[in-house]
Parts: structure tokens; C-alpha cells; sequence
């Protein structure tokens, strides 16, 4: 992976319109880079401070084109960006930071959790559920009592449900609208903390304070450092 050097007056670009894209917008700004959004969303907080948007599905590819010709790098503001959106920005000579296999691996949960076992970094224990006949076996064998989720685009509590041994698995199959999942364990935990931490292409690596947050309806509320 080789280094960009970006510099006051150059274009960076961002795939996602939301909050996260408006605050990196703003971040960038204020080192006097300028923005440039893409996203299907219309009137989309990041679009509101940035100098120039791009509003097209993230599968069209000729306006993807476009926007990698205006600038100089490009990132990502959420997981839920189609990996093929960053494989052609890429082979048009735009740098993408996350790269695709990052974002494969991070915006699917069953294959994060899988990549994550491998490594030696343990998850919560979890299954894979294809079906809702895969739910009982796995809510039993996960100790009766557990949260299944969409294996892709949940976020804020949404493809989210917790269940238990008497719940319906065809009714919580239903309700994630039948769609590959995982079942993961329940825990009882004290407190959830972020540990983020940026790598550059050389390798080197810097890390942000540990902030501990605090949900409420399955939406993160505020992250306290």
C-alpha cells in the first residue's frame, strides 16, 4: 500500500452522506482539504458542509468515475458501502483508505466474527443462522438466550432482536425480513468501550482516547472520554 500526501486545497472524497461523514467533513475541513460527498441520499448531513456532492446509487458506475477523476483519496464514513464501489474507484487510480478487503470483512458480522476467531482475538460466542430452522438449535447451544442480527446493513439497533427459549424462531426470522444472520450469546456486561486506533501505510499507528458509551434503545446515545 503506498502513501498519498495530501495537502490544503486538495479534494478528498467520501462514500456515505450521514453524521459520521459530516463530522469527518468538518475535521477535514478545518485542515483546509475540501470534501466531496457521494451518496444516494438526498439533502444528507454530510452534503450540508461539504464543498461539492455527488448524488447517485453507489453502484453507478459512470458517476463513480466522475467523482475519483475531482480527487484525491477516498474513504468511507460506514460499513455499508458496496465493496464493488470501492473496487472501481480504485482501479481508476483513486486510493481508497479502508481498502475492499477491510470493508468485506468488516461490514459483513459472521465474516468479522470468523476473521476476528482466527486471529486469536475471541468474540462473543456466536452462529450462523441461514433459516429459521437454524434458530433453536443455535439459541440452545448459546445457553438460551441470546440477540440475532443481520449479517449486514443493521446498525443503531436496527436488523437487531433479542430472543430467548420462548420465543417464536419463525416470528424472529420474520422479523429480520428472512435474512442471512448471526445469532450471538447474551452478555451481561458493565460497560461498553471503543478502542480505535488509525494505521497509515507505513505501518505506523496512533490511538484515540478510550471513550466508554452509553446506549439507549440499541442506539449509541453518547461516548464519554
Amino acid at each position: 500500500m503506498t502513501s498519498v500526501h495530501v495537502a490544503p486545497g486538495d479534494a478528498i472524497g467520501i462514500l456515505g452522506g450521514g453524521q459520521l461523514g459530516r463530522m469527518l467533513a468538518l475535521a477535514a475541513a478545518s485542515l483546509g482539504l475540501d470534501v466531496h460527498i457521494f451518496t444516494p441520499e438526498a439533502d444528507s448531513p454530510a452534503s450540508r458542509v461539504a464543498a461539492r456532492t455527488w448524488r447517485a446509487p453507489f453502484e453507478d458506475g459512470d458517476a463513480l468515475s466522475e467523482f475519483a477523476r475531482t480527487i484525491k483519496l477516498a474513504t468511507i464514513e460506514f460499513e455499508n458501502i458496496p465493496v464493488t464501489a470501492i473496487h472501481h474507484l480504485a482501479a481508476r487510480g483513486c486510493p481508497v483508505r479502508p481498502g475492499a478487503r477491510s470493508l468485506a470483512t468488516g461490514r459483513d458480522r459472521f465474516v468479522e466474527k470468523s476473521f476476528l476467531a482466527e486471529i486469536g482475538v475471541p468474540p462473543v460466542p456466536f452462529a450462523k443462522i441461514d433459516a429459521a430452522g437454524d434458530i433453536a438449535p443455535a439459541l440452545a447451544r448459546l445457553g438460551g438466550k441470546g440477540v440475532l442480527k443481520t449479517r449486514t446493513s443493521g446498525y443503531d439497533g436496527k436488523g437487531q432482536l433479542r430472543i430467548d427459549g420462548a420465543s417464536d424462531p419463525a416470528a424472529a426470522w420474520e422479523a429480520i425480513n428472512r435474512r442471512p444472520a448471526i445469532l450471538e450469546s447474551w452478555v451481561d456486561y458493565q460497560a461498553e468501550l471503543s478502542v480505535i486506533i488509525a494505521r497509515g501505510p507505513d505501518g505506523a499507528t496512533a490511538a484515540y482516547d478510550i471513550p466508554r458509551n452509553q446506549h439507549d434503545g440499541g442506539v449509541l446515545r453518547t461516548s464519554t472520554v
